[in-house]
């Protein structure tokens, strides 16, 4: 008697079998699907490398513009020592002023509520940073008086421009340098960037988008029969669109390895100008990276915009050909 549901448990379908199974047995089915998918979508990926390597071209290009002017404007924002947040005011005083009277200027203003922080510069601190940041060192050794005054720095809470112009209206003080306008013109055009930054990111991730539905589209018009077969045997839409979802999956990885490829060799094109154009200025500067969160960040979303692609493309032409009469 036991062998009879043994023989006919032979010749039910294998999905039949599967279901059978139970819980464990279905999942390992998935799994191995996922996996053979997986490989035998990384196999076409590789079948032909010309027509492969044209398309992560161009979907590493896309994607390589937004992401290089994001950087590029980080690290314009970090060059200018953070405009955003660096509101420093510079206060000449009078050349009668003394050291007393500055020092006792000093004291009032660091007791004033919109003043964060002050430093006290005199004549001769002055004149040695001075000696040590120009060429003219030996020259001002010459003068038999030092000519700068004294400068106070002072570091606001707030913008600032109440407290400049409050400074301006004392006698003492000849010249109150508030860099607030460049720094607000800046940080609008940092924020003009940043929102163009954006807008291109946006365009170029749906010519992304274009690009994988297109070359998934050509290769699911090459497998059309075989797909139409599927389609008559009953198979789901999620088992035929499996191979091509990971298929874009790969187009998207490979073309975001590609596009931190060109960024590297952009940044090391340009280190070397950069760097000794920044030090004619007496500084020191490099250009940096995403940082290894940034290039994790940027790997998941270039392949879930293959990823999505595919998925357009392939439901697409489910939603065509399905039901399919052979």
């Amino acid at each position: 008697m036991s062998a009879l549901p043994k023989s006919e448990s032979r010749g039910k379908p294998a999905a039949a079998r599967v279901s059978a199974g139970g819980a464990g047995k279905r999942f390992r089915a998935w799994r191995e699907q996922h996996a053979y998918s997986l490989v035998s979508s990384l196999g076409r990926f590789f079948h032909r490398p010309f027509a492969t390597l044209l398309t992560v071209g161009v979907m590493a290009v896309a994607m390589a513009l937004p992401i290089g002017l994001g950087l590029a404007l980080g690290n314009v924002e970090r060059l200018s020592g953070s405009v955003r947040e660096s509101r420093e005011i510079g206060v000449f005083l009078n050349a009668e002023v003394g050291a007393e009277q500055a020092g006792r200027l000093a004291d009032e203003l660091r007791r004033r509520p919109d003043v964060a922080a002050l430093t006290l510069k005199t004549p001769e601190q002055g004149l040695a940073e001075f000696k040590q940041l120009s060429e003219l060192a030996g020259a001002l050794d010459l003068l038999k008086e030092n000519p700068l005054p004294t400068v106070l720095l002072v570091q606001p809470t707030d913008d600032g421009a109440a407290l400049a112009a409050a400074l301006q209206a004392r006698p003492e003080i000849d010249l109150v340098q508030h860099d607030a306008v460049w720094r607000q013109r800046l940080s609008a055009w940092l924020a003009f960037g940043t929102r163009l930054m954006w807008v291109i990111a946006a365009l170029l991730g749906l010519g992304v988008l274009l690009v994988v539905g297109n070359t998934v589209r050509l290769d699911i018009g090459t497998r059309r029969d075989e797909i139409a077969v599927l389609q008559q045997l009953g198979a789901t839409d999620g088992f035929i669109r499996r191979p091509f979802i990971y298929l874009g999956a790969w187009y998207g990885l490979g073309a975001g390895l590609l596009a931190l490829g060109l960024l590297a060799l952009a940044g090391a094109l340009l280190q070397p100008t950069l760097a000794s154009l920044i030090l004619s200025y007496g500084s020191q500067f490099s250009l940096q990276g995403p940082g290894w969160k940034g290039i994790v960040v940027m790997l998941l979303t270039a392949t879930v915009f293959g990823w999505f692609g595919a998925w357009l493309a392939s439901g697409h032409h489910l939603r065509q050909t399905r039901p399919t009469n052979l």
